[in-house]
Formats: structure tokens, sequence, C-alpha cells
């Protein structure tokens, strides 16, 4: 059984049956049965079926978000703006379908040579919990459009935005099969990967996991993309306009609770302007509201009690290494997940904070000695998804952004993922990438044809 529990009073809220493996194995077989027509369907009828989704989604909007932040925690606008997020990257691959999938003539020896992008099939995407939806749409949408039927393992808290999707999918007038969720425990992802109908998989979510799917995928010879962890650097240099990256440094950090894989985690400051940084930002978070995320706050709770334990464990211990707590520090003593915005400073080499990907209201303050010490910190860890920089001096932060081993530098900006460019990580962080063209040509036959 698959349990729902509301982390704003920790109250269970539903259950849902796990599918018997009879179940599951007729679910797959209709992803096939589906993919015989659906792959060979027109793009004007995918286009027509994506424009009702993406009607139904504004329609029911108000309805999406109150599930997930009953299911997840995160504030309620939080919840409207993932929503929202959704549509538009719906609209911009519905609009640009037809040129992502358009042949590609190459001039070669040959009379005629092309290049055509065809589906691949029934593609399994295990998702987590902290962006039940966007996670979900932003692999669906551009695989449905492209000719591939989606399978759907989503994180056990999240089942009722797993079951929503589904009818969202049917209720646009997608063919049975087309989109399915698989409502299982990751005790059986293995048996779906290893199913031959299943051509490919695609998981978000922590290293362990996307090493175990990666490993069972390889033996069966299937593709995989991965969107693992992150512990993003927020590099500010010394000339940074402090009192605005200060306040664009707490959403960076806060979003969503911080239980974001772009989350800025690791704030690392050059020592000139390190104590500025620090005071201004702690003023900002003790001005930070916290409570019920059906409320107007900026900060709800942690998704489940072992998330929240997990990061109060990495806290003590980094406190017991040595590192000070400027802000906050200890969970709040009241019914639900919450833990108090954080900010911890003396952080060095070995912490917990230092070291591991914190997801929770938690930051940590790294003094950098210089702009090289800085980059060198920033690169001193196993991730490699997102990072920062803040500086007046656009030229210097472009040529620093080039030394940054991750897949996506912002230039004073948070870090947010945008449909028309492509994103995922390197290193421990993962491989592959979604959105934009190179995301929808992951699970594509790229096939070469010859005319002589």
């Amino acid at each position: 059984m698959l349990v729902s529990i509301n982390p704003a009073n920790g109250q269970k809220r539903a259950e849902f049956p796990e599918l018997s493996d009879e179940e599951l194995s007729s679910k797959l077989d209709l992803a096939a049965q589906a993919f015989s027509k659906w792959r060979f369907s027109s793009l004007d009828t995918r286009k027509d079926l994506m424009n009702k989704l993406i009607r139904n989604l504004d329609i029911h909007k108000d309805y999406y978000s109150k599930l997930i932040t009953t299911e997840m925690g995160k504030p309620i606008r939080q919840s409207i703006a993932e929503i929202d997020k959704c549509i538009t990257m719906a609209e911009v691959y519905t609009n640009d379908i037809d040129r992502f999938l358009q042949d590609e003539y190459v001039n070669t020896a040959h009379k005629e040579s092309f290049i055509t992008f065809e589906p691949l099939g029934a593609i399994l995407a295990v998702m987590p919990w902290n962006f039940p939806f966007w996670q979900v749409l932003r692999f669906a949408v551009p695989n449905v459009l492209l000719g591939n039927v989606c399978l759907l393992k989503h994180a056990s808290n999240v089942q009722g935005c797993a079951r929503e999707l589904e009818k969202l999918f049917v209720e646009s007038g997608f063919p049975l099969g087309v989109f399915q969720n698989l409502p299982i425990t990751a005790a059986k992802v293995e048996k779906v990967i290893r199913n031959p109908h299943v051509k490919a998989v695609t998981l978000t979510g922590s290293e362990a996991a996307g090493a175990s799917v990666a490993a069972i995928a390889g033996s069966e010879i299937k593709k995989t993309v991965l969107e693992l962890g992150g512990s993003d650097p927020f590099i500010v240099l010394a000339d940074a306009d402090l009192m605005p990256v200060c306040q664009n440094a707490v959403h960076a950090r806060l979003r969503n609770a911080g239980q974001a894989c772009t989350s800025a985690k690791r704030f690392i400051v050059v020592k000139d302007v390190v104590e500025e940084f620090a005071l201004n930002y702690a003023n900002y978070f003790r001005n930070v509201v916290v409570g019920d995320p059906m409320g107007d706050v900026d900060v709800g709770p942690l998704a489940s009690e072992a998330a929240l334990r997990e990061v109060e464990l990495k806290v003590q211990k980094s406190v017991e290494m040595g590192a000070n707590v400027l802000v906050g520090g200890k969970r709040i003593q009241r019914e639900g997940f919450y833990f108090e915005p954080t900010i911890l400073t003396n952080v060095r080499k070995g912490m917990p904070v230092y070291e591991e990907e914190i997801f929770g209201p938690v930051a940590s303050i790294i003094v950098a000695e210089d702009e090289d010490d800085a980059i060198r910190i920033a690169n001193d860890t196993k991730y490699g998804l997102a990072a920062s920089i803040w500086t007046k001096d656009i030229q210097k932060a472009k040529n620093l952004a080039r030394k940054i081993e991750a897949g996506s530098v912002y230039i004073n900006a948070v870090v947010s993922s945008d449909v028309r460019m492509p994103f995922g990580g390197i290193k421990k962080s993962g491989y592959g990438r979604e959105l934009s063209l190179y995301g929808l040509r992951e699970f594509v036959n790229i096939k070469t044809i010859i005319v002589e």
C-alpha cells in the first residue's frame, strides 16, 4: 500500500493499492499496443490533443495546486507557479515540435542523404516528489508529441498527483496506454525495466537510485537519462551588489523549502565581503515566514519525517565538527515536518553540509580567498548540476563560468530550468539532458537514410 501523508500536520490523507504482478504486466502490454498505433499518428493529431491538455491544466490549476501542496508541502503559491510552468513548457513544445522533428538533409556523395527522428517505444520515468507535476510533464510532453508512450513510476508520497496526471491525459483525449501511471514500490522497478516492451528509462532522484537503475538498464542495453542530486555553488565576488544578491540568495535557497536539486546550497563568498554578506543574508532569513503552506508563507514543511530527520542530523553533525549556527538550526516544535531556515558559517571541507546535498532550508557560507579559490571550492564536489556567479563584471563572469564543472551556470540570476534550454548535470549529478531540442532527442531513433 502506498501512503500519502500531509506534511503540514503529519496526518495520513490517502492510501493507494499497489499493482499486482498481473496488473502490471497488463499495463505494460497496453503500452506496447498503444505505441504500435500512436507512433503513426499525425503530428496535427498529437498537437490538438496536447492543446486540450494545456487547457485542462489551466482549468484545473487550483485543484492541482492544492493537491501538490497537500501531498508534499510546498507553499500554495509555489504550487500554482509549478502548474503555470508546466503550461508554458507544453505550449513551447507544441509550437516547436514540427521544427524539432523535421528531417535533416546532409550534403554527401550520395544522391540523397537525410536523418529522421523516430520514436523508440515505451519509456519508463521514475520521478520524485519535490515537483510532482513539473518533473513528470517535462518528460512526458515532448515524448508523447514525438510518438513515444510513457510509463510513470512516481514517488510513493505523491500518488494522488500521479493518479491525476494519468487522468489528465485520458480526459484530454489521448488514447489509453499513451500515458500510464504505475502505482508500484521501488521493488518492482527492475521488473519493469527488464520488460521487453520498455525501451528506455529516465530517472530524477538520488545518486543511489540512479546508479541502481542505470546498472539494470545497462544490463539490458537500454538507454538511460539521469538527473540526480546537486550541491550547487552560489559564488559571490567582491564587486557584487550585496543587497539584491542577498535577496536572490534567499529565494535560491528556500524555494520549495530547499528541496530542489537546483537549489543553491553552498554560498561561496570571497573574504573581502563575507561578513557583510552574512549579516545581510541573516537579516533576510530572520524575516522569512514559515507556516501552513496553504497560507501566505515563504516556507512550508519538509516532505516527510524522514526528510526532516536527515536534515536535522546533517546540521547537528556539522555543528559538532565546528560549524557555527548564525540563524535557525533546529526543528520547529509544532505538528508537521518543519525545520527553521538555517544559515551555517565556518563551514569547512569534511562537514556534511560541505560534502553532501542538503535537501532542506539550510544555507552554508564558505569563505574563499579570491576568485580563483572560489572556483576551486565550487568544483570541489562530486556533483555538477548547476551554479551561479554574482558580480558586476559580466565578461569576467563569462570567463569564470567556463571553468565551473556543471551542466548550467547562471550569471546574476537564480538557477531555474527553462524549456528552451537543455537541463542536466555532469559527474554524480547524472548524464543526458531534459528540455529543449536536446532533451527531446534523448529518446528517439536518430536514423540515417541514404538514397542512391
